[in-house]
């Protein structure tokens, strides 16, 4: 008799050239991931090869009741590391009968920025390095915690080793290896400064890639909280108190900045920043003001400041790009919910094409 793991690690390719195909979404908050899954003939590596599908947006906050019919359009494929074998995961964006992007739908835009011409020569380059919590399911509490209590003062968690100090890592690890497996390029892990919060990194990635390769990173990691019966938490400011919040700090270059002379372009495109504070804030993430307090590493959310190697500036520039000359800058405001799409291509806009 078989076990019931036994029939979820079959391999379809030993009986049948079809194979699975699931199409990933972004849902009507605007950060909660969806995913449903279909049969394709066979393998595809080409998201503009795959069908389009639809789904009821009624049911996910996107649609009314009496027009819910929602399209979905591939746009990225990665391998599956779930059921392997030719199944795919598949990024997709979402669309009103008409062809028209519906509101949450924030992939539409960015990829119009990043194929600008003046974008598309700029080659810009990202690394975004995202904090989450892992929290136990009952009580919404990070592991590792006490129920209502608390685990000593921050100081040994931070890439910390040992029972008493590292909470969750056969999760971290299983998401690090699950991401390798289906390709998404991500370059690295760690423990953070308050237990039981961890950080992965996607980069460097060019333009629209570093979105879907970041929504693809979280959609794997919800998935394997699933299996382990815990909850991951994006809010930035999860515990209140004395504990550091969650952001996604995000690291950038243009082809003018990694090259002889950069530093100076660097400069400008702070100074640009500088100037649109308040709108880079607006999109940055929901509750971000709870976690840029001038606190834990944080700009007060109303400062705009930048320095070298300084965790404590909206926009920190590191050593060895001040001391080559050229390099990338880290935009740390941030928040840990902020969507990917959103955050790359404003960077871009404000940087490259010079919005105001």
């Amino acid at each position: 008799m078989a076990l019931l793991t036994d029939l979820v690690n079959l391999n379809l390719s030993d009986s049948t050239k079809k194979v699975i195909a699931e199409y990933i979404w972004v849902g009507g908050s605007g950060m909660d991931l969806r995913s449903k899954a279909r049969t394709l003939a066979g393998p595809v590596d080409d998201p503009s090869k795959l069908p389009k599908w639809n789904y009821d947006g009624s049911s996910t906050g996107q649609a009314p009741g009496e027009d819910s019919e929602v399209i979905l359009y591939p746009q990225a494929i990665f391998k599956d590391p779930f059921r392997r074998g030719n199944n795919i995961l598949v990024m997709c964006d979402a669309y009103t009968p008409a062809g028209e992007p519906i509101p949450t739908n924030k992939r539409h835009n960015a990829a119009k920025v990043f194929s600008h011409p003046d974008v598309a020569v700029e080659e810009p380059w990202y690394g975004i390095e995202q904090e989450y919590t892992l929290l136990q399911k009952d009580v919404k509490w990070p592991i590792g915690w006490p129920k209502g209590g608390y685990p000593g003062p921050q100081g040994p968690y931070y890439c910390g080793i040992g029972a008493d100090k590292a909470f969750g890592r056969d999760i971290v690890d299983a998401h690090y290896k699950a991401c390798l497996y289906a390709g998404i390029n991500i370059s690295g892990i760690n423990g953070e400064v308050m237990p039981g919060q961890w950080e992965f990194q996607v980069g460097p990635s060019v333009g629209i890639s570093a979105g879907d390769e970041l929504w693809v990173a979280r959609y794997i990691l919800e998935r394997i909280t699933e299996i382990a019966g815990v909850v991951v938490s994006f809010d930035p400011k999860p515990i209140e108190g004395d504990w550091n919040g969650a952001g996604a700090h995000t690291n950038y270059s243009t082809k003018s900045m990694r090259k002889e002379g950069g530093f100076e372009i660097i400069k400008k495109a702070i100074e640009k920043l500088g100037h649109r504070h308040k709108e880079h804030i607006a999109a940055y993430g929901e509750g971000n003001e709870r976690r840029l307090t001038g606190k834990h590493e944080t700009a007060d959310i109303n400062t705009f400041k930048w320095g070298v190697a300084n965790r404590g500036a909206s926009i920190r520039v590191g050593r060895d790009t001040e001391k080559e000359g050229k390099g990338y800058f880290e935009d740390r405001r941030p928040a840990s919910n902020m969507d990917p799409y959103v955050v790359t291509s404003m960077i871009a806009e404000t940087t490259i094409l010079g919005k105001q």
